[in-house]
């Protein structure tokens, strides 16, 4: 996957329910501002409070709202591999009809040894009818995919590891997975505050938080490289992750008349100082 990939959020109402008619203003938002393809179901979606109704659900309404538009990406994962593997046979048909890819996060919590992760990653590309894009994201998972094993992975599994979204917040360690991937798999960053310096190192793309917000903006960083607009934006994106991802961004996008600021437990709201604080910032031009 090259250029810009939004991971989505999810909207609730006031109920806690799933929020479908902001779901759908925010894909059409997406797809006004040029966005290259959707990743749903992702860290930033807050899956881990959503029952497989709800993903369900929302993997049916986002496939009949996009109606072909653009290319869309399903995160699957989990510090099981064995109900990762289960997960992904459930919705195999789904993948196959609509998904050009799946993002899988590396195990979390139990913190598994370079050899369990490849063995694990091995495991989700043999049940995956779709091509697999790793997904490195240390700070929330307590372990780091090292670039050689990405390497290994990909060695073992070239018809379907497509390529990594690489989180380290490492310039030095994204570099290290652009040289070794050599051009045969994709290196796409997750770090919004770094997107300018990963394009430079060599990057493929960005699968961002703030484009759920700023989709043009975000996309002329990838696309043209342009360190003015990463300037420009730097103290916006920095105040997404003040209090934790997706609570800035809702913040966001709910002083955007997008949707309500509504999150799950264990996750809550930005204190009152920082929306505050973001919605100085926003009154500010770019």
């Amino acid at each position: 996957m090259k250029g810009l990939g939004t991971a989505l959020i999810t909207p609730f109402t006031e109920e806690g329910k799933v929020d479908f008619p902001a779901l759908s203003q925010l894909i059409e938002h997406q797809v006004a501002g040029g966005t290259d393809y959707l990743v749903i179901l992702g860290t930033t979606s807050e899956v881990p409070t959503l029952t497989h109704q709800e993903q369900n659900a929302i993997i049916a309404y986002v496939v009949k709202q996009v109606a072909g538009r653009m290319p869309l990406v399903l995160g699957i994962g989990g510090n099981s591999t064995a109900a990762v593997v289960e997960r992904i046979s459930e919705l195999k048909e789904q993948l196959i009809a609509h998904f050009t890819a799946i993002l899988s996060v590396t195990p979390y919590y139990n913190r598994p040894q370079q050899e369990g992760l490849y063995q694990h990653f091995c495991a989700v590309a043999e049940a995956s009818p779709l091509p697999v894009i790793l997904y490195n994201v240390p700070k929330r998972t307590g372990v780091n995919l090292l670039p050689e094993t990405t390497r290994r992975i990909y060695d073992a599994h070239p018809d379907k590891i497509m390529g990594i979204k690489e989180a380290c917040n490492s310039v030095e360690q994204f570099t290290e997975t652009v040289n070794i991937a050599n051009g045969d798999f994709a290196v796409i960053s997750g770090d919004d505050d770094l997107a300018y310096e990963m394009m430079k190192a060599g990057g493929d793309g960005l699968i961002s938080v703030a484009s759920n917000a700023w989709p043009k903006e975000m996309k002329q960083i990838v696309l043209e490289k342009d360190a003015m607009m990463q300037s420009k934006m730097g103290h916006r994106i920095h105040l997404l992750f003040v209090e934790g991802n997706p609570s800035g961004i809702k913040t966001v996008l709910t002083e955007m008349g997008m949707i309500k600021n509504i999150l799950r437990l264990p996750l809550v709201p930005n204190t009152e100082n920082t929306q505050m604080v973001i919605r100085r910032a926003l009154a500010q031009r770019v």
